[in-house]
């Protein structure tokens, strides 16, 4: 492959000419990243088997697990998607564009099967960013696009971000500037008047309750489905083995929706998330932080504004402030990028209440702490 492409676009005043050069790739069975509101995405022709390949070759995505597909404009939904309820049209009408991903009956032969997993539904979102609507309208097709980073590194909020984990593994990126919510969509299912979060994300519960009467969790998705041991400061070995035994468990089907199953978003330090009232985690961290720095580890701490200056550790990124988990939200994968970038081989990240946004952002902590969770 020739070495990727770089466009920039300005989002406030869209290249047309740009967009068209990144769309015609898409036509043309290509590979090209583009900002959405949540994270960047690496988009292919979902309808191309060789080219939703593609996507699976350059992230080394495991072959399971579905695509999410992006479209543009609600009369697309008539090709991909049979038949769907009341609830599925509200909830398009109140979320849409905008960071909810819906997963509905798929139409026979409308996307590759690769998108699917062999499933017999399709994950749709229509994207809240101008520049991602404008090149998926200019494609002429719905577009598969998982997030833009190699398998379980954490994901792109930035196209510096994408340059760094697929340059020369793709066709192109339209850089658009920094991703808004900086943690992906909140992928939902359907059952009667149920809404099942299959992942959390940037629709909350308290939104979607707004528009459904009965909401639910799937048990990879539920808030606290991370129960620690009694003792404090005990290593939650006992839960990292029991999400082992469910992901095996799994392992002959496919999930219904991208992060339901493997683990994602890792630091390449060996990062721990430690759990209790903030003077106690702010010991727990710091007397684990002196032991590292005494065994010559290179040392970070991953916390909220409210708590930072109480650590003293070779580098203490500052997540965003419990006040506003938004902002925390919205630094997480860059500040877990930070760490890789400055070579930190252990990390220790603060928790934070599960409500509002809060709920997503501790589940992608979580994973990214490869489940390896402290009581303080």
């Amino acid at each position: 492959m020739s070495k990727t492409i770089v466009w920039q676009v300005n989002a406030s005043m869209l290249d047309i000419n740009k967009l068209e050069q990144a769309a015609q790739l898409l036509r043309e069975g290509g590979t090209v990243a583009f900002p959405t509101e949540t994270v960047y995405g690496l988009g292919a022709d979902a309808r191309s088997t060789t080219a939703v390949e593609r996507i699976f070759m350059a992230k080394g995505r495991p072959a399971d697990n579905p695509l999410i597909v992006h479209i543009a404009d609600l009369s697309q939904l008539d090709e991909l998607a049979l038949p769907y309820g009341p609830l599925a049209k509200r909830l398009m009408d109140r979320f849409w564009p905008g960071p909810l991903t819906i997963v509905l009956p798929v139409s026979p032969g409308a996307v590759s099967p690769r998108v699917t997993a062999g499933l017999d539904t399709v994950a749709v979102r229509m994207p809240a960013h101008p520049v991602a609507l404008a090149l998926i309208a200019a494609a002429g097709c719905p577009v598969a696009a998982p997030s833009a980073n190699r398998s379980g590194r954490p994901s792109p909020t930035q196209a510096s971000h994408v340059l760094a984990d697929l340059d020369n593994r793709i066709d192109g990126i339209v850089d658009g500037g920094d991703a808004g919510v900086g943690l992906e969509s909140t992928v939902v299912e359907i059952d009667g008047e149920i809404v099942r979060i299959l992942r959390p994300g940037g629709i909350t519960a308290e939104a979607l309750r707004e528009v459904a009467a009965y909401l639910e969790y799937d048990s990879v998705a539920a808030p606290g489905n991370d129960d620690f041991s009694e003792a404090d400061g005990a290593l939650l070995i006992a839960e990292s083995e029991k999400e082992s035994e469910k992901d095996s468990k799994a392992a002959a089907s496919a999930p219904r929706s991208p992060g339901m199953k493997y683990a994602h978003y890792a630091p390449q330090g060996l990062m721990q998330l430690v759990k209790g009232q903030a003077p106690a985690v702010s010991a727990y961290i710091q007397a684990e932080v002196h032991a590292a720095r005494a065994r010559g580890e290179l040392t970070g701490v991953l916390a909220f504004a409210e708590q930072a200056a109480t650590y003293d550790a070779d580098h203490v990124l500052v997540v965003g402030s419990l006040a506003q988990l938004e902002t925390a939200a919205h630094g997480l994968y860059a500040a877990l990028r930070a760490f890789d970038d400055l070579g930190v081989q252990r990390i220790w990240a603060e928790a934070c209440p599960e409500e509002g946004i809060g709920h997503a952002l501790m589940n992608r902590l979580v994973k990214a702490a490869g489940h390896r969770i402290i009581k303080a």
